[in-house]
């Protein structure tokens, strides 16, 4: 593909003042945050659409690229190598030799980062984070200075291959469309590992170093939520009030209060949580769960007893109960929603004590409480309806509490046959998304996973945000808005090398990726990369090549990428605490990357 070699006469043509225009609304969506981000991309792609600038029937094209199939296989197959508990295996053998904070760190960067290479990276931290928290506490150490180490270096890990990042699988497709080929498997992995080993050493040397090490992250201490200051037992005498009545019943005699029935012991048999149907009678001991003020009302209010029985943990904690912690991912059914509209009790058997956000317990009304990713929940149920909830509503549990459904015994073949795809496609007999589709296929027909296990790995939102930016990116290229970008860029810096052209490429692909999404980054930043390098008349795989290390090397907000919003809670981080360690770490990728890619794709 060629681009002409002049300026297009000013003013700009229509179709592109249109285009930069949707582009910029794009941005500035994606920027405020309000409306999620497969949701802005789709009415971008719609917008376009009806503009003139992407052809109806090339709508939807973007959802059969081979990028966006490949993502999706590689968050299918990243699942299952997670189910088998293969992953958490390796981790486990080698963490105990993590005896000083620097090798702890290290050991988990390390391993964070390899396993980043070949499974999803959000999938990575998920895998691993349970375990650091864990490890954290019987080292006593802080969770901050483990948690966001962690994140960053499963970023970092992601450069390592085609599969490791979806930015990687974009530029490699965007290099199919324009130069008429792919990427293969380890093309990435000189200037990925470079970057990612140094990454790696710099964060378990002196990175962690940098990061405040607060004690009210989620899993600081023994436990993130001080429950004991907001439970009583009570005992419900003959002449209560409440005698007689069902739990829905006495909520509506307390009105418009925030006090929760958690538990009921009744002649020894414990009964938690508490439907609104079950009924009080007397002698009973209830748990009630509320503030001090609330409590207070319905003691008054109800005639019940204070204290006097089994006590608080003993009604928390039976021996068929406990208390979990869990974080809401991203794409969890909860985001968005309160604890009202999800009706815990009723429809997944569980009580919902509290919630925190980014290390600091919520205190009002949680019923009402709006979820966002990243905020930490406090449940109490069976373990059965714990895991069952844990999964149907989208959270990872923070105590180490792994599910492998049937699994392990199967780990080999699963662990075999994932290899088998990336030698196959490594070795050229078929693409990447051929032979992860033939991986996947022979798993689910020899049993070695459910079928019904197969998409709940998808994040369905990325999926979405990639099949719709994909056109939006075409038009790009074929209104000739890459050629206006380009030409600008080098009217600016006339009289600059091509190599000062490619830093400020990766520049600015890594601070877009900062504040955008890293695939919207990448689909926008590849084709420019592509229009700057056939004006200089030089190598594009060197450009981009940086714009696939700029889009994955996010590291100076919470917002910049999914790893960072899924830590702010745990390990109690505040939106200022990540650009200490991340903006020295984004100079020293820049110091690395840039010859690094000039010694390996020569301009």
């Amino acid at each position: 593909m060629s681009l002409p070699d002049s300026l297009p006469d000013l003013p700009l043509p229509g179709d592109q003042l249109l285009l930069f225009g949707l582009l910029a609304l794009l941005v500035g969506l994606l920027v405020w945050g309000r409306i999620r981000y497969d949701i802005v991309a789709f009415g971008t792609l719609l917008a376009a659409v009806l503009l003139g600038l992407v052809s109806p029937g090339a709508a939807f094209g973007g959802f059969g690229h081979p990028a966006t199939i490949t993502v999706a296989l590689v968050l299918v197959a990243s699942r299952i190598l997670a189910d088998t508990g293969a992953t958490e295996a390796l981790a486990r053998a080698v963490l105990p030799f993590a005896r000083r904070t620097s090798s702890h760190v290290g050991i988990l960067a390390g391993i964070g980062s390899l396993l980043s290479g070949f499974m999803n990276n959000v999938g990575t931290l998920a895998l691993l984070m349970p375990m650091a928290i864990d490890t954290a506490k019987k080292a006593e150490r802080p969770v901050a200075a483990l948690l966001m180490p962690l994140s960053f270096a499963t970023i970092l890990g992601g450069l390592l291959t085609l599969i490791g990042t979806p930015p990687n699988l974009i530029v490699s497709g965007i290099r199919a469309q324009y130069l008429d080929a792919p990427f293969a498997m380890f093309d990435f992995t000189p200037v990925g590992g470079a970057v990612a080993l140094v990454g790696v050493l710099f964060i378990a040397l002196l990175g962690w170093r940098l990061v405040p090490a607060r004690q009210d992250g989620a899993a600081a201490e023994a436990g993130l939520f001080d429950i004991e200051s907001y439970l009583a037992e009570v005992l419900v005498p003959k002449d209560s009030a409440a005698a007689g009545l069902t739990l829905q019943q006495l909520y509506e005699k307390l009105g418009d209060s925030e006090l929760q029935v958690v538990g009921r012991l009744r002649r020894g048999r414990h009964l938690a949580p508490v439907p609104r149907s079950a009924d009080i009678g007397a002698s009973d001991h209830l748990l009630l769960e509320g503030s001090p003020e609330a409590i207070d009302k319905a003691v008054g209010e109800l005639g019940l007893k204070l204290g006097a029985g089994k006590g608080k943990a003993g009604l928390l904690k039976g021996e068929e109960t406990e208390l979990r912690e869990a974080l809401i991912q991203v794409g969890s059914r909860c985001i968005g929603r309160s604890a009202a509209q999800l009706r815990f009790v009723a429809r997944y058997r569980v009580n919902l004590l509290g919630v925190s956000r980014q290390g600091r317990a919520f205190r009002g009304r949680v019923r009402d409480f709006r979820f966002e990713a990243g905020d930490v929940l406090l449940l109490h149920g069976e373990p059965g309806d714990l895991d069952e909830a844990q999964l149907q509503l989208g959270l990872l549990p923070l105590a180490g509490r792994g599910l492998t459904f049937g699994l392990k015994e199967k780990g080999p073949w699963v662990v075999g046959l994932f290899a088998a795809a990336v030698v196959a496609a490594s070795l050229g007999l078929a693409p990447i998304a051929v032979t992860l589709g033939v991986a996947i296929a022979a798993m689910a027909a020899a049993g070695l996973v459910a079928p019904s296990r197969l998409y709940e790995g998808i994040d369905w939102p990325v999926i979405v945000l990639l099949g719709s930016l994909m056109p939006v990116g075409a038009a790009l290229q074929s209104t000739g808005a890459t050629d206006t970008i380009a030409g600008a860029i080098l009217a600016l810096g006339a009289d600059w090398p091509p190599w000062l052209v490619l830093v400020l490429v990766l520049v600015v692909t890594m601070t877009l990726s900062d504040v955008l999404n890293n695939a919207a980054t990448a689909i926008v930043m590849a084709p420019i990369g592509i229009a700057l390098a056939e004006r200089l008349k030089v190598n594009p795989d060197a450009f981009l090549m940086a714009v696939a290390v700029g889009a994955s090397c996010a590291f100076l907000t919470p917002v910049g990428h999914q790893n960072n919003a899924l830590i702010l809670g745990p390990g109690g981080y505040r939106f200022g605490d990540y650009w200490r360690m991340g903006l020295p770490l984004e100079l020293l990728i820049c110091l690395v990357a840039v010859p690094a890619i000039l010694l390996v794709w020569p301009l």
